[in-house]
């Protein structure tokens, strides 16, 4: 809190997500999310989040320099690595190619 007893934007913010979260639950969150998710594709298009992102990726990559995506990339493969041993990948690779069944492109 500020000096006076004053809460500042943020912290009155932070208090009413609280509140909000205690009467009706972190699924609720979510369900509105959804909801305006929705709610934004059925105004602006279905491809409405495909050309933001591509956008966003396009800034990110004009501001943090073409190796950003291939070092968070690395960095992330790294900790999972860690986390789950370094056949986790195998696993999870098999598990993928058996979910899609067979391949005709090959």
């Amino acid at each position: 809190m500020s000096a006076k007893g004053e809460l500042t934007v943020r912290e009155a913010g932070r208090l009413g997500g609280s509140k909000v979260k205690e009467k009706y639950g972190a699924d609720f969150y979510a369900a509105i999310g959804k909801k305006g998710g929705s709610a934004v594709a059925e105004r602006h298009g279905a491809d409405f989040y495909s050309q933001i992102g591509k956008k966003g990726g396009a800034r990110v990559k004009e501001t943090q320099g073409e190796g950003f995506y291939s070092r968070i990339g690395t960095k992330g493969g790294q900790t999972v690595s860690a986390k789950y041993g370094r056949d986790y990948f195998s696993r999870i690779g098999k598990k993928g190619g058996r979910s899609k069944g067979k391949r005709s492109d090959s």
